[in-house]
């Protein structure tokens, strides 16, 4: 048997567990940089998630807290559209080499995959052609060539390039 040491997970496992709506709380908080909120929107956010599937893995999450996509405002419409727009074209600009495609979507409910299933959120996954190897089929793990607070400072700084 193959051993894979990932010790700084120990942190995540040993660190206290948010009791609440992180997508409430977060936003409320007013502590962009650590909660890895990248912008704000007036009907949405946009985070960066803590637990990509790939290095830029976003989100846009309404500030009002529903998980009934239906429920949504236009106004709320509008701003996840656009916030999402925008994140796809910071991306495109940020991330090298760019980004060959991306997974935009939902999971809407606990059996659609939605890890936090109160709260419905948009994901944009940026996507490169091979980034699926051995090692999320074989260790179900995933590489991530890059901390999430280097990844945080460089897209904050591309945003407020594009969009400051």
């Amino acid at each position: 048997m193959k051993h894979l040491f990932a010790t700084w997970r120990m942190a995540y496992i040993s660190a206290p567990k948010h009791e609440g709506c992180i997508f409430c709380d977060f936003p409320a908080e007013h502590r962009d940089e650590e909660r890895y909120i990248l912008a704000r929107g007036e009907e949405c956010f946009l985070i960066l998630n803590v637990y990509p599937y790939n290095p830029g893995h976003l989100m846009v999450v309404p500030y009002r807290h529903t998980n009934l996509y239906e429920s949504l405002t236009d106004a709320e419409h509008r701003d996840m559209t656009r916030l999402s727009s925008c994140a796809v074209e910071m991306l495109k600009s940020n991330m090298a080499p760019g980004p060959d495609g991306f997974n935009v979507g939902m999971n809407l409910g606990r059996a659609a995959g939605a890890g936090v299933d109160g709260h419905l959120h948009l994901h944009i996954v940026p996507r490169w052609n091979g980034d699926n190897n051995f090692m999320p089929v074989l260790a179900d793990t995933r590489v991530l060539p890059e901390s999430l607070d280097a990844t945080y400072r460089s897209l904050k700084a591309s945003w407020e390039r594009l969009f400051g």
